[in-house]
């Protein structure tokens, strides 16, 4: 990711799709990070009513996912896909926003890694999230 990309580029994340289901909303790019936004609302509840932990990987995998895409060296030849995610569940939350905030461990040409933590309005660290993705095509 680069300070500055037009966040408008990401409309194809928001097509029909799991993205736009939830809610997601991509906010911020800057040097070496891309932030997200999902809703706590009746589409990522559990039935518990809290925020579900697989909505919780949806938002890691995108963030990492597209932060991966902005990345490639020619994204009409290449495609980000996830290769292996895992996720601890650390605070749970009711309503309102969860916020996730992406940032590379590693990206080679054709593996990149990404961490992921996700935390409530106040800032509270909800989940953290590591994402391995694959750079196929090219």
């Amino acid at each position: 990711m680069k300070a500055g990309f037009d966040l408008s580029n990401l409309e194809f994340a928001h097509a029909d799709s799991i993205v736009k289901h939830l809610g997601i909303e991509f906010t911020e790019a800057g040097e070496g990070y891309l932030i997200a936004r999902m809703p706590v609302d009746g589409r990522t509840h559990q039935p518990f009513g809290i925020l579900h932990g697989g909505a919780s990987v949806v938002l890691a995998e995108s963030l990492g996912s597209v932060a991966s895409w902005m990345l490639l060296d020619d994204p009409s030849r290449q495609q980000a896909v996830g290769l292996e995610i895992n996720a601890n569940h650390l605070r749970s939350v009711r309503e309102g926003w969860v916020y996730g905030r992406c940032t590379p461990i590693h990206t080679g040409r054709t593996t990149h890694v990404w961490d992921i933590r996700i935390t409530d309005g106040q800032g509270k660290l909800v989940c953290v999230s590591r994402l391995t993705i694959a750079i196929i095509g090219g």
